[in-house]
């Protein structure tokens, strides 16, 4: 099939199953199924349909195009995606920003990741701060076995092991984390995508202030809901923190509170 058609054919089908980004993932699945990267999809030659039917065929169910892949993109990464772990999302990478900059005074800071699904948040601070030590914990074997392939894939020394908030207590320069915060009555009005991801990690409420009260550490990050910032921000308050300050993530949404122990 000719490239032209093949992307064509593709956007059509994903279009009509609802797909608001179907020209975007037609050609990321041609470009996976010829070997190339997208930027250079036009540069090639015919299709092997064979081969991009059945891929497409995932999509078209509302599969995260991430697992369809079986991979991802996040900051200078490239990380190993499937259902083991949520999928890596460009307003995380703004919770890594500011947690570079949280440690940036440091010479060997030592770093938590509480609920490290793929690793994408631990592997991307090691990886841009080679000094940190860091730690991630989750309490997904499942979701620690697809972190440690990342990690090994990847060359970055992060520990990885089960745990859960307790281990936020152990006393650390940095927490950070992007726990579950979507409810449940909420999970059925939302894309189609998330039934695909794991349940325990995206639904829950009120971990950001479990967290925050049993942290022993020198300075706190969180990603948060939309709409949620400032609510999370005085519950920090609360606990006494303070430096407490917003970042907005780069569709300008209130997206990473962060605070600083007194």
């Amino acid at each position: 099939m000719s490239l032209r058609r093949a992307i064509a054919e593709a956007e059509g089908r994903l279009a009509a199953a609802g797909i608001e980004t179907a020209r975007v993932d037609a050609e990321w699945l041609v470009a996976h199924v010829l070997g190339v990267r997208r930027s250079r999809l036009y540069d090639a030659d015919d299709v092997d349909a064979e081969r991009l039917e059945p891929l497409l065929e995932r999509r078209e169910a509302r599969e995260p195009l991430a697992y369809v892949l079986g991979e991802w993109g996040f900051r200078r990464l490239t990380l190993k995606t499937d259902p083991r772990a949520l999928v890596p999302r460009p307003e995380t990478e703004t919770l890594v920003e500011r947690a570079l900059a949280l440690i940036d005074d440091l010479d060997q800071p030592r770093v938590l990741d509480v609920g490290v699904g793929s690793g994408a948040i631990a592997l991307a601070i090691k990886d841009e701060a080679p000094r940190a030590r860091v730690t991630g914990v989750d309490t997904s074997s499942r979701a620690l076995g697809l972190a440690r392939e990342n990690a090994a894939t990847l060359g970055l020394d992060v520990e990885l092991r089960l745990g859960g908030v307790d281990a936020a207590a152990e006393g650390w320069d940095l927490v950070v984390a992007n726990p579950p915060y979507v409810t449940r009555d909420a999970l059925p009005t939302l894309q189609p995508e998330l039934r695909w991801e794991p349940n325990e990690a995206l639904v829950g409420n009120g971990f950001h202030r479990e967290i925050a009260r049993v942290a022993a550490t020198r300075t706190i990050a969180f990603e948060v809901a939309d709409g949620e910032a400032r609510s999370v921000a005085a519950s920090l308050a609360d606990l006494g923190y303070d430096g407490i300050a917003i970042t907005r993530d780069l569709s300008g949404t209130e997206r990473i509170v962060e605070g600083r122990s007194r």
